[in-house]
């Protein structure tokens, strides 16, 4: 379903895929969308008209994809242990493949203007970096448990990753450990304040939302649910829901694990989605003293509730937005 960011109102319900989606993904215009699927297929979708332009034959399940920062390429990876980098220019030519993954692969991401891919397995431990033009790996960032998220920050400084009970930062372009924190429980995914990167946050089994300061590692709040301009995906059904309206969500939770979690593009707001089937959207506080009272920090802004699976993973695009799309997408 795609949801207006504003309102919560739904706008259009896009569906192709004969199995659960793993992931999902904007490209940087929020103009198509790209998923990935227990049916062995990427599919690559008009974010405008909901059409399907391209399905992408895999040999086995899809679990991670994501665009290139120039939109031209798609990266995928999943339980065949091979990343395939898919030219959307050509979508019929054969795909590049970088083999050699030690594991079913669980997240990618681009980085370095698109001259480095990421990605983590979910039966081993650590990051591994691949350099596109030769296809090798370049670098391992190591970690004792599998890797649940990897994120790159929006200015392209750090690499923030959860793995079991620890959320660690690294330098994106030297690849040293920068910070490491122990967290109050397994963490299935963290994401860092993009503004000011002065704060992160982070989900996991305890179905709590935490969030703690980035220099020092303490705690700052805790609060609990989901999304602003979201893209999901349930046996076949795109989710874009962008949202807004909160109360102070410390004593309330999801009910179930917390999956992934994720800043807007602007860190005023911030997603969870989880294992009770709902994603929630928080307010972060006020970003500066002139803003008004009603601005406080953990209000859930919008709870949506119709996925009616658990959700595994969101995509948050670039603004924040859904823009004019409600015209495009019409029933």
């Amino acid at each position: 379903m795609l949801r207006n960011g504003e309102t919560g109102d739904w706008i259009g319900t896009f569906e192709g895929h004969k199995g659960a989606v793993w992931s999902c993904s904007l490209d940087t215009n929020a103009l198509r969308a790209a998923s990935g699927s227990a049916d062995f297929t990427a599919k690559l979708w008009d974010a405008l008209t909901g059409d399907e332009l391209h399905s992408f034959e895999h040999k086995h399940i899809v679990r991670a994809c994501a665009f290139s920062e120039d939109t031209h390429f798609l990266l995928t990876g999943g339980v065949e242990k091979v990343l395939r980098i898919f030219d959307l220019n050509r979508p019929d030519a054969p795909p590049r493949e970088v083999e050699n993954s030690p594991g079913s692969i669980r997240t990618v991401a681009w980085l370095h203007s698109d001259q480095t891919i990421l990605s983590s397995c979910t039966d081993n431990g650590g990051v591994r970096l691949w350099d596109v033009r030769t296809g090798k790996i370049v670098h391992t960032l190591e970690t004792k448990s599998p890797v649940t998220s990897a994120e790159v920050s929006q200015d392209g400084r750090y690499i923030t990753t959860a793995d079991g009970t620890t959320v660690k930062f690294w330098d994106a372009n030297h690849y040293g450990l920068v910070k490491s924190y122990n967290m109050p429980c397994n963490m299935e995914s963290a994401s860092l304040e993009p503004k000011f990167g002065n704060k992160f946050i982070a989900g996991g089994e305890d179905m709590w939302i935490h969030m703690f300061d980035f220099n020092t590692g303490e705690e700052i709040g805790s609060e609990k649910h989901l999304i602003l301009s979201q893209l999901i995906w349930e046996l076949g059904m795109m989710l874009v829901a962008d949202i807004p309206d909160i109360k102070q969500g410390c004593n309330k939770g999801h009910h179930g694990p917390v999956h992934c979690v994720r800043f807007s593009p602007g860190g005023e707001s911030y997603a969870s989605g989880s294992e009770d089937g709902t994603i929630r959207i928080w307010q972060t506080g006020p970003q500066n003293l002139e803003e008004p009272d009603s601005f406080v920090s953990g209000k859930v802004k919008v709870v949506v509730d119709e996925v009616t699976r658990k959700v595994e993973g969101f995509h948050v695009g670039k603004d924040g937005k859904t823009g004019n799309k409600e015209k495009a997408l019409d029933g």
